[in-house]
C-alpha cells in the first residue's frame, strides 16, 4: 500500500478549493481538548489547536475556499455539542466556511460511506474511522467515479445545510 500524503500536504498543494464532509457524531473522545472542553476549561480546549488553526489560516490567506459540512443527529450528541461551541474560534476565525446538516434531512441524499476531504475536485482523501470514533487511516483515491460520488454528495449537502451562524444545535 502506497504512503498516503498528509492533510498538511494535501492542503498545501491545493490551489482553489478543499471541501470536509463529516458524517460521524463523535470523533476520538479521548481528544485532550474535548476532554478540557468537558471539564469546562474552554481556554485549554483550543490550545492543542494553535498550530493546525495557523496553517488553516495560512491555506485560507493563499485563496483555497475551504468548505466543511457537518451531517448531524439531533439532539446532537456531547461531541457535536463541543463542535459547534469551537467552530466559531476555530473554524470560522481562520475563513472556513461550516454549514450543519441535521441527520434527518439527509434521508434522501446519496452520501458515501465515509468521511472525506476533497482537494480541488481531483484528488479524494478518506478518513477511516472504528467504530467508538479513534481514526484509523486515511486512503487517498483519484478514481473519477468515486470523486464525482463524493464531490456531488457534499454539494448536496451543502446546497441543504445551514450555514453556522444561523444553525442552532437541538
Amino acid at each position: 500500500m502506497a504512503e498516503v500524503p498528509s492533510i498538511e500536504d494535501l492542503l498545501t498543494a491545493c490551489q482553489h478549493s478543499a471541501v470536509h464532509l463529516e458524517m460521524r457524531d463523535g470523533y476520538m473522545l479521548d481528544d485532550p481538548m474535548f476532554l478540557a472542553w468537558k471539564a469546562g476549561d474552554v481556554e485549554a480546549s483550543g490550545r492543542a489547536q494553535s498550530p493546525w488553526l495557523t496553517f488553516m489560516a495560512d491555506t485560507t490567506n493563499r485563496g483555497v475556499q475551504v468548505r466543511r459540512a457537518r451531517i448531524v443527529s439531533e439532539p446532537v450528541s456531547e461531541y457535536i455539542r463541543f463542535e459547534y461551541e469551537i467552530t466559531d474560534r476555530h473554524n470560522i476565525a481562520v475563513g472556513e466556511h461550516v454549514r450543519w446538516l441535521p441527520r434527518r434531512r439527509a434521508t434522501d441524499l446519496a452520501l458515501p460511506g465515509n468521511d472525506f476531504w476533497l482537494f480541488d475536485g481531483q484528488l479524494l482523501l478518506l478518513n477511516h474511522f472504528d467504530g467508538d470514533g479513534n481514526f484509523i487511516d486515511h486512503e487517498l483515491i483519484s478514481e473519477p467515479g468515486v470523486i464525482k460520488l463524493s464531490a456531488t454528495a457534499f454539494e448536496a449537502v451543502w446546497s441543504r445545510s445551514t450555514p453556522h451562524e444561523e444553525y442552532q444545535p437541538a
